[in-house]
């Protein structure tokens, strides 16, 4: 499918995980793909892969706990492309901070907060101020299981982090949807990359990630291509009235009415 043809997508965190999975997914269907991380030898190797597809990525190595960062590689991305239809802001985690609640420290919080929010919302208004111009947009922000409904191994600042991202959703869907500009959460269960497999081996013994593995009505963990597929989707002209969503992508394991 060349659905995204003519169209510039960033992804950010995109060296490797769901991130390198989401851009070689969008490139693949014709996005002129732009990721960001801060592991150079992440982006080096993301682009050897597409290489060997005939995909070219665009590149950048930055700290995104920088907001003069942030502004100044969109506006280089803005510049090269022309335009920025698509943002996925990917970048997040739980940093290994402790799992439980009075075990973390206010630095915990902070550096959680600040990679998790933060980061994206200074990328978000950098970015969107480009789609305003264009009156297109599709604005993608990766929350969490854990931001609805808690977490059995990552602790109260991540999950806090992703249910605020999730209500920043709703608000720039809301101000923004009128200018042709959508803004929609996907909210993965567990997905086995490798960094969350480690955590998972830390943190659980091998009949607690059994039992969670049978509490999951499809009997398995996500995998990058589920959420590559979603946001495909969330990214692409069809899902253009979709807006202010949120995308349970856990197997069932967690169901609302």
């Amino acid at each position: 499918m060349t659905r995204f043809e003519g169209r510039s997508a960033l992804i950010t965190a995109g060296g490797s995980g769901l991130g390198q999975g989401v851009a070689l997914r969008l490139a693949r269907e014709g996005a002129r793909v732009t990721i960001w991380d801060r592991d150079e030898d992440a982006l080096g190797a993301c682009v050897e892969e597409a290489g060997a597809e005939g995909l070219r990525l665009a590149t950048c190595a930055l700290d995104m706990t920088d907001g003069g960062a942030i502004e100044s590689a969109v506006a280089e991305m803005a510049a090269r492309e022309g335009r920025i239809d698509v943002l996925v802001n990917n970048i997040g985690g739980s940093l290994h901070t402790p799992f439980g609640f009075l075990d973390q420290t206010d630095e915990d919080w902070d550096r959680v907060m600040s990679v998790n929010v933060t980061a994206c919302v200074r990328t978000t208004r950098a970015v969107i101020v480009h789609m305003i111009d264009a009156g297109y947009g599709r604005i993608i922000n990766m929350g969490s299981k854990a931001g609805r409904f808690g977490s059995l191994f990552a602790g109260a600042n991540y999950a806090a982090s992703k249910g605020a991202m999730q209500a920043f959703t709703l608000q720039i869907a809301q101000e923004f949807g009128p200018l042709g500009i959508t803004c929609n959460t996907l909210c993965p269960g567990a997905i086995l990359t490798p960094r969350v497999k480690g955590l998972l081996e830390e943190r659980q013994s091998p009949e607690e990630r059994e039992r969670v593995l049978q509490s999951i009505p499809v009997r398995r963990h996500g995998t990058v291509e589920d959420i590559a597929a979603a946001v495909a989707y969330m990214a692409s002209e069809e899902a253009g009235f979709v807006n202010g969503a949120s995308l349970d992508i856990n197997g069932g394991q967690s169901m609302v009415i």
